[in-house]
């Protein structure tokens, strides 16, 4: 692909970014940079990274309504992997969507993305990826007593299968049910009140997600386990392979060092359908 082609995408969602967070952040200038490693540099002299993360994905990444602050694994990677790329860096946590993530990313408002975001060749296209450090795959959860067993079963003229606007999910569903009807919302906690609400026959998204709102419920089920495989990486802005370099490199040190199989027992260890053991290797 040509720099010119992905500098024309870079310019259309950062200027979609503006239109998406007007009123709510303070955008930069909207300009395609060429500048090498301009992150990596600008995370090394300001001794600060800044992350976007999820801030409604329990055990990924949620805003813990008692403290105000942003908690799950992704979160607790983001705060690895920046200590490994410079140990005086200090961690600042912004909130996105899987909408926004990218657009905010193009735009200068984050350093990098760390946000249940699967690597995909169209996102390639835009963006850098670290190597994968979650491994994920697309599943359904539904109503317990529903009748709905897997994906396959919601093949059907009349079936409703709620997913999020932005994600990989809701159009990938389409392929394993085409006979269904798609409602793309915005956010996941939109979607999970409207399946709670009967507003749809099953959610779609991620396993490592759906498993966190099955956790606890006594109406909720994950079924038919994944159909898809949807490996989690950090997303960088590109032009940055020293940033990129830093980033593998960490995520190889949190595993080789035990660092990873901690974060996965502290936030999968007995929620029903994981097996953190098996995530950790």
């Amino acid at each position: 692909m040509s720099r010119k082609f992905k500098r024309t995408w870079r310019a259309v969602l950062a200027g979609a970014a503006v239109a998406l967070l007007a009123g709510s952040v303070v955008a930069t200038p909207v300009h395609a940079s060429d500048k090498k490693n301009e992150a990596y540099n600008r995370i090394m002299k300001s001794d600060k990274m800044v992350w976007g993360v999820k801030g409604d994905t329990k055990l990924m990444g949620l805003m813990n309504i008692k403290t105000g602050k942003l908690e799950g694994f992704d979160v607790d990677m983001a705060k690895q992997i920046t200590k490994r790329v410079n140990p005086k860096a200090k961690v600042e946590l912004t909130q996105i969507t899987s909408g926004t993530r990218i657009p905010m990313l193009l735009n200068g408002n984050i350093d990098a993305i760390i946000a249940t975001m699967s690597i995909t060749p169209d996102r390639e296209k835009v963006v850098d990826f670290s190597k994968p450090y979650f491994n994920a795959g697309q599943a359904i959860l539904v109503k317990k007593g529903s009748g709905i067993k897997d994906i396959y079963d919601l093949n059907k003229p009349g079936a409703r299968i709620l997913a999020v606007a932005g994600s990989t999910s809701a159009v990938v569903v389409k392929k394993f049910a085409p006979k269904a009807k798609v409602v793309a919302l915005s956010d996941y906690a939109t979607a999970l009140t409207a399946l709670k609400a009967g507003q749809g026959d099953a959610l779609t998204t991620d396993n490592g997600i759906l498993y966190g709102m099955a956790a606890g419920s006594k109406s909720l089920e994950v079924v038919g386990g994944p159909f898809t495989k949807e490996p989690y990486g950090v997303a960088m802005d590109e032009n940055n392979p020293k940033l990129v370099r830093a980033v593998n490199k960490a995520i190889d040190d949190i595993k080789s060092d035990g660092t990873y199989a901690k974060l996965a027992k502290k936030w999968f260890a007995g929620v029903k359908g994981m097996d953190w053991k098996e995530l950790a290797k």
